[in-house]
């Protein structure tokens, strides 16, 4: 895609999404109370599945600032006394990362200047940001979930790093599972990023990664989806966009206002999913309360 299409596609998305201008929820908005019972109605075994990867520790090529978690109390060769003790850890996260599941909070994409409804760039300061940040979802975000298998739908165990996934994907794994994705909806898009990690090993994942491509953004707007996570960067590398990085990240936390989830895990939902016939499901998200802050580690949970 050119950079004058992405443009146009850019404000396109900007005008079918625009709301007032003093809206802060973007897509969230979609998420009616209606419709979050009307998600319950998805619960029918009480299964409950997690979409968060382990906190990863160790080095590697997608993950040169692992998390840190260093135990602080007992102290190493202190002897158990008696009475009560406790045991104290301290845990730390690069949270914008390659390696672990998280949220990005619409504070996080600058573009042109602004962040998303035209908030000015100069609200995120070396403190924090003031405006769009996590905080946002601070009571979590329920609803209905719906998860779209590409690599199932084109019968490979994964997409390859680089490989895009379209609107017309979209559309054909739906009907190929017998599902639609609706108003409301949190969409889950696995590429079989994690599968593949497992597998082969990590590797540069900034470099090469399979996503979605830039089009199909206008099925997530034409569907009015919530939220969007997926078990990559939800953006391909490398970028389908000429001097764009995450064109995908720009039309959906930018231009539309939504709320994405990176590198979750989707290893264990798929088969469930699959034993029961159904790749619907109530969708449990809920981010770290963390003042001023660009996202949060998450573990979003699966109840069917």
């Amino acid at each position: 895609m050119g950079a004058e299409a992405f443009r146009a596609l850019c404000e396109r998305v900007r005008e079918r999404t625009r709301r007032g201008p003093e809206d802060r929820r973007g897509t969230l908005g979609h998420l009616t109370p209606a419709r979050v019972v009307a998600a319950t109605r998805e619960v029918m075994t009480g299964r409950t599945v997690s979409l968060g990867a382990p906190v990863d520790t160790r080095p590697g090529p997608d993950n040169p600032e692992p998390a840190r978690h260093v135990m602080t109390a007992p102290e190493p060769g202190r002897r158990p006394s008696t009475g009560l003790d406790f045991a104290r850890d301290r845990f730390a996260m690069n949270v914008h990362g390659d390696a672990d599941s998280h949220l990005d909070a619409l504070c996080h994409v600058l573009f042109d200047g602004t962040l998303y409804n035209g908030v000015p760039a100069d609200s995120v300061t070396p403190e924090g940001a003031t405006e769009l940040t996590v905080d946002v979802v601070r009571d979590g975000v329920v609803g209905r979930g719906v998860l779209l298998d590409i690599p199932r739908l084109r019968g490979v165990p994964w997409l390859e790093p680089g490989d895009q996934v379209t609107a017309a994907d979209l559309a054909a794994a739906e009907a190929a599972q017998g599902v639609r994705t609706g108003p409301g909806d949190v969409l889950l898009v696995r590429v079989g990023h994690r599968l593949r990690r497992r597998e082969l090993g990590p590797w540069k994942a900034a470099e090469a990664r399979a996503g979605l491509h830039p089009d199909a953004v206008e099925f997530l707007v034409d569907r009015r989806v919530a939220m969007l996570g997926g078990d990559g960067n939800n953006d391909a590398a490398p970028s389908a966009v000429e001097g764009v990085g995450f064109p995908v990240h720009v039309l959906t936390v930018h231009a539309m206002g939504m709320h994405l989830m990176d590198y979750l895990r989707f290893e264990e939902l798929a088969p469930v999913c699959e034993q029961e016939g159904r790749w619907s499901f109530l969708c449990a998200v809920a981010p770290l309360r963390l003042p001023g802050a660009t996202g949060s580690p998450v573990n979003p949970v699966a109840v069917l």
